[in-house]
């Protein structure tokens, strides 16, 4: 039976020994729920991945309390110094090379020599891996390529008396995973955008781009073409709609559907990532009952955060196929 745990100090407590025990904890941040392990444990990693059903050549974030602490398992350089110094905690991921010896379990890292690192904002996020003493590997709280989830309830709904424990850390604030940067050479690069934009980085690391997801080179978690995806199927930029759509809406609009739910009816962008995921769970769930077959999604601007918008809505809408995030 999984423990449902509010997140009373007593009960942060009771989490992170059930994590250095090798249990496997699901904890919300400001971006998205984690399911989360020692990550200096290798049987309580693999538990995630077979919990989770993930490919193991598919990396895990590993979250960590402070900078320094960051630094005692990857090799530091400049530039991921002022990166952590400006936007940790927060949900900005990093991709470094591993210090040598490291004792970051090899499968949380794909067995690769870099490894993704980040200090999440959520401050029971940080107490957790305070009390714990251990750095966390923690993917999304869901099945892979499911909806990643935003409430606790989420994580119930997917994994009850699949975990150890749910720690109850309330509704995610940025409601999409963080933005992953590979720093490990010398040209940045951004692995998957997230809840800091390509704007916000470039005044520290100069001119960015994207850089395609390369099915067969994974080096970092969100890379899979296929991801985010509810079990209706997704139609983009949508101007018009079809009888079997239910519509997810973005600011003004004369469409209507059987069922509708606007992100953001002011087209507020952080208001539209906030709600991403609990509106498409919602659609989706509603649309079934419905006998709806699809989710038609209007046109999402492309800039700031809605990068990460237009990208978990790409990924969600991409073809079906065996893989799995």
């Amino acid at each position: 039976m999984t423990l449902f745990l509010t997140n009373t100090h007593k009960n942060i407590q009771k989490a992170a020994l059930i994590l250095k025990n090798g249990g496997l904890i699901a904890f919300g941040t400001e971006t998205v729920y984690g399911l989360g392990a020692d990550a200096t444990n290798s049987n309580s990693v693999q538990k995630i991945y077979a919990v989770k059903g993930r490919p193991n050549f598919n990396p895990l974030i590993i979250h960590f309390a402070h900078l320094d602490h960051v630094f005692q398992y990857v090799k530091k350089n400049d530039l991921a110094y002022k990166l952590g110094k400006k936007f940790w905690p927060g949900p900005l991921t990093l991709i470094l090379n591993q210090q040598e010896n490291s004792i970051i379990s090899s499968i949380a890292t794909a067995h690769l020599s870099t490894i993704a690192v980040r200090i999440p904002q959520n401050v029971t996020a940080q107490q957790l891996i305070n009390y714990s003493q251990k750095p966390i590997a923690a993917p999304s709280a869901n099945i892979s390529g499911r909806i990643s989830p935003v409430t606790a309830h989420h994580v119930y709904q997917e994994l009850n008396d699949k975990i150890d424990g749910i720690l109850d850390c309330g509704s995610c604030e940025v409601g999409v995973e963080s933005t992953i940067l590979d720093i490990s050479q010398d040209q940045p690069k951004i692995l998957r955008p997230g809840g800091i934009s390509l704007e916000d980085l470039t005044p520290i690391c100069g001119s960015l781009n994207f850089e395609e997801s390369i099915e067969n080179k994974i080096i970092a978690p969100g890379q899979l073409s296929s991801h985010y995806a509810p079990s209706l199927s997704v139609r983009l930029n949508c101007n018009y709609l079809e009888p079997d759509e239910a519509l997810l809406a973005f600011g003004k609009t004369s469409l209507q559907a059987p069922l509708t739910i606007n992100l953001s009816k002011t087209a507020n962008l952080n208001e539209a990532a906030h709600n991403l995921f609990a509106y498409l769970r919602l659609l989706d769930t509603e649309g079934k009952k419905l006998g709806l077959k699809k989710i038609a999604v209007m046109p999402i601007p492309n800039y700031g955060i809605g990068h990460a918008i237009c990208d978990r809505l790409q990924r969600a809408a991409a073809p079906r196929s065996s893989s799995k995030q």
